[in-house]
């Protein structure tokens, strides 16, 4: 697909982004609209799919203004729980994303939910709108179309002037190609509308209330729905949280500016290399000399001139500054990210000073192993755009964007640019489809049963801050904090595990001000470091896949 080249890079140097019943507000504060009860309950078909799962389409309202006008598709899955005798019902799940898919992320909860969860709770994800078996939102006509476009974009962020021309007209001519062909489903996929969606599958499935587990961009769902549906839930977690209203915004300031996920990057970071140089060399491979130092010189270097190293096939791989920022970017994402990092680090180091660059070009060489072909149509650019997009509000032009990204990046130096083109597309001057039924709070509803709100100290995509932000909109809600690393909690240690877990079988949160902390910590077993390949909280299971918060573009999480 187009993006491949940095894309596949990146991902191998990491070894491996409605008040009322049910009702849309209307804008500028008003009364709410009548919505999702007016449309008659759905009977799902559900018919035996992937050996163990079950799945289902419905067609829902594109317009819930007007329930028997058109509709769009929208996929269900679902795994049935193993006790049916004792099931407490379905617990939705979302990965997040924004553009992840609910379904896959269902299908794979037998390797990530704990077994008392899997035994009482039939797991159900329903892909947002545009995303996965979903119908798809589309912004160009066919594959090399998208291809132009996208390729004016195919850098992991951009660095040189040259690229920042580049980036911006191919922004520009995404938003434009979103506000025209893509519609009329990107004026009708806001998050409301999927916690809409969502709101008539929980009456499809026989639910009298919904039961909730959501990472990431699956934070907004989760508050969109509670604050859209008060009265409608028995139990709700929202985990590595965004904080709504910043994810709304304003016209003055870039998504990052609001969300400060580079700062939460460059604090996990900086925190890792001095961990780093406390641990020694027998315990941390990156701890010669200074680590932030030598950190810092590695990344200028790169700046300076990237790295070429044969790839053993007759090709050169160009590691350059972005795609290096971008490989640690996504091993900060893990929970074994002190590990992660300072390994890349460390080869590129030992590559840079004229050592052996063999680790790197194995880690290339496995990405390449994985390649897929560019047909059909991949959507998900597009489909993480159309939420952002129309979501939040957002400044006017694109070529505003190098100096935001400027900006942010001397506040959070190597990420602020990494985080600082995510919504470069969003400018309203050329991304102008709205969808007019958006919910922009408010965000600070009483809801009749508590809300589980899980941040964790060192999250690089979902600032802490966004959790404690959270907690103190939602009246009745219980924060609960890790000091674990990588992207969202669950599953990092027994306790935020089992804190979760207990929350959404009985209904009752942990004690207000509880902090968990017992997720491994990186550099405190010499040399060499295990790999956290389970989950610490049950062995045998890995962490939940969460999808990045980030364009294809930018990261992709490890998986390699």
């Amino acid at each position: 697909m187009p993006l491949k080249t940095h894309r596949l890079l990146t991902a191998a140097l990491a070894g491996v982004l409605a008040a009322g019943m049910g009702a849309a507000p209307a804008l500028a504060g008003g009364a709410p609209k009548t919505g999702a009860d007016a449309v008659p309950t759905p009977k799902l078909g559900w018919y035996k799919c992937y050996g163990y799962a079950e799945c289902a389409t419905v067609q829902l309202p594109l317009d819930y203004d007007n329930p028997r006008g058109a509709t769009t598709e929208i996929a269900v899955l679902r795994v049935k729980a193993k006790n049916q005798s004792a099931k407490l019902g379905s617990l939705f799940v979302n990965p997040g994303g924004p553009g992840g898919s609910a379904t896959q992320f269902a299908l794979d909860a037998p390797y990530w939910l704990t077994d008392p969860i899997l035994q009482r709770f039939d797991v159900v994800g329903v892909d947002p709108r545009g995303v996965g078996a979903s119908q798809n939102v589309r912004c160009f006509t066919s594959v090399k179309e998208q291809t132009e476009v996208l390729n004016l974009m195919n850098v992991p962020f951009p660095v040189t002037a040259a690229e920042e021309r580049a980036y911006v007209r191919g922004s520009k001519l995404l938003g434009k190609a979103c506000s025209t062909t893509g519609k009329p489903l990107t004026g009708a996929a806001s998050t409301a509308e999927v916690a809409r969606d969502m709101d008539v599958i929980r009456r499809a499935v026989g639910d009298k209330k919904l039961t909730y587990l959501g990472f990431s961009y699956g934070s907004a769902l989760g508050q969109y729905y509670a604050n859209m549906f008060p009265d409608r839930f028995r139990a709700l977690v929202v985990d590595g949280v965004l904080d709504p209203t910043a994810w709304v915004g304003n016209t003055r300031e870039p998504l990052d500016e609001r969300l400060r996920s580079s700062d939460g990057a460059y604090k996990a970071l900086i925190e890792i290399l001095k961990r780093c140089d406390r641990a020694g060399e027998t315990k941390c491979v990156f701890a010669e000399g200074d680590p932030v130092e030598r950190f810092d010189a590695i990344a200028e270097e790169l700046k300076e001139e990237p790295l070429a190293l044969p790839d053993g096939e007759g090709g050169t791989i160009q590691v350059t500054y972005a795609v290096f920022i971008g490989a640690i970017l996504g091993s900060l994402y893990q929970f074994d990210a002190g590990d992660q990092v300072t390994a890349i680090a460390d080869q590129v180091g030992d590559a840079l000073e004229g050592r052996s660059g063999a680790a790197l070009v194995k880690r290339v060489r496995d990405a390449r192993a994985s390649r897929s072909y560019d047909f059909p149509y991949e959507n998900s650019f597009e489909a993480t755009s159309t939420v952002i997009c129309t979501d939040g509000r957002h400044p006017a032009d694109a070529g505003a964007w190098p100096a935001y990204a400027d900006q942010r990046d001397r506040k959070a130096p190597y990420f602020g640019r990494a985080w600082g083109w995510v919504d470069s597309q969003c400018a309203n001057k050329t991304w102008t489809v709205r969808d007019e039924d958006a919910y922009t709070g408010p965000f600070t509803r009483r809801t009749a049963a508590p809300v589980l709100v899980v941040g964790n100290f060192w999250d690089p995509a979902t600032n802490y801050r966004g959790a404690v932000a959270s907690s103190r909109l939602l009246p009745n809600s219980v924060l609960l904090s890790s000091n674990n690393w990588g992207h969202t909690a669950y599953g990092s240690g027994v306790c935020a595990t089992t804190s979760i877990d207990s929350y959404l079988l009985t209904g009752k949160p942990p004690a207000r001000g509880t902090v968990c902390t017992d997720a491994p910590q990186p550099f405190v077993e010499p040399l060499p470091a295990p790999a956290a390949t389970t989950m610490a909280a049950v062995p045998g299971k890995k962490r939940p896949p969460i999808a990045a918060p980030l364009p294809d573009s930018i990261l992709i999480p490890a998986k390699i």
